[in-house]
């Protein structure tokens, strides 16, 4: 099998479990949580599940926008655009990356879905630490999460390996 399409496997398996599984588990919040006040207390002090909507961006950013719901839906067509521009640009051997650019594709479309549907996303996690509250989020906010943060590891160790003498596995920068 060529390591092109060992990346695009990568990355496509990774995008539709990602877009799947977020896509189940809001299914489930809806009608499930929807109808519960307080949610459900999953791991006391540190974990709940409790239903939320949200018009905005992550952590209910501009849910006030005029126009959001265009303006955010054709902003995460931008953002699947650059995705795809740059796994085409990556190497086939970068693994890590195509699995990363496979979780924020998912996660973006799986958010997308969502705001062209019903014009709003839902959200059903909650995390508590030392009494602070972090803002309700959902799979496909953490798969993009998780994909940033693997992207931002394969940028330093890059950089690293560039600092070390090796060459770089030039992610953005075009083939080899």
């Amino acid at each position: 099998m060529s390591s092109t399409r060992t990346r695009n496997i990568i990355f496509t398996v990774t995008a539709v479990v990602s877009f799947l599984l977020d896509q189940w588990t809001k299914v489930l919040a809806r009608a499930h949580l929807k109808s519960l006040w307080s949610g459900v207390v999953v791991v006391a002090g540190y974990f709940d599940l409790r239903y939320s909507e949200n018009t905005g961006v992550a952590f209910g950013m501009l849910q006030q926008l005029p126009g959001g719901r265009i303006l955010l839906s054709l902003m995460a067509l931008a953002a699947l655009g650059l995705v795809f521009h740059y796994l085409r640009r990556t190497d086939p051997g970068q693994t890590r990356l195509h699995f990363a650019l496979g979780l924020v594709g998912g996660g973006a479309v799986g958010n997308l879905v969502d705001r062209i549907i019903a014009g709003k996303v839902s959200d059903f996690i909650v995390w508590h630490y030392h009494g602070h509250e972090w803002p309700a989020f959902n799979v496909a906010d953490a798969a993009l999460v998780v994909g940033v943060c693997l992207m931002a590891l394969d940028m330093i160790l890059d950089k690293r390996r560039t600092a070390a003498g090796a060459p770089p596995e030039r992610a953005g920068g075009g083939r080899r």
